[in-house]
């Protein structure tokens, strides 16, 4: 059994995925735009100014795949109780990660050493997502 994050970004998709590739080094995998789909959207279901929109996409982050998506567009992108958690190989690594993550977004708990890992950090990025970048491993 596998769990695969899906983020729906209502709207801001490809903005979020060129700031992921900048900040962390995501790599698109695959994208379609609503407009690209083999098959029509059913009558009423596509917002007006939806078709160039992302209906689907993966990016590549490390050893991890997540999917987006722009979603239904209702524009209250929230991730409520979602956090993504970033293991990195040194704190160097971690701080340039959480730094770049942070632009534009709140950070809820800065980057120090804890008991459990030589730097770990909370921040919520401009799009409301939350992130866990961590340092594995005890002290």
């Amino acid at each position: 059994m596998h769990v695969q994050p899906y983020l729906m970004f209502e709207g801001r998709c490809e903005e979020a995925i060129a700031f992921y590739t900048q900040a962390i080094g995501a790599q698109l995998q695959y994208q379609m735009r609503y407009s690209d789909s083999p098959e029509p959207m059913p009558e009423g279901q596509l917002k007006p100014g939806m078709e160039n929109k992302i209906m689907h996409s993966a990016i590549q982050i490390g050893d991890s795949v997540v999917l987006a998506s722009d979603g239904n567009c209702s524009n209250s992108t929230t991730f409520g109780g979602v956090l993504l958690t970033l293991n990195v190989q040194d704190a160097a690594e971690a701080e340039r990660k959480f730094n770049a993550l942070a632009q534009g977004g709140q950070v809820t708990m800065p980057l120090a050493q804890t008991f459990f890992s030589p730097a770990f950090g909370m921040v919520t990025d401009q799009f409301g997502l939350g992130w866990m970048v961590i340092v594995p491993g005890e002290m």
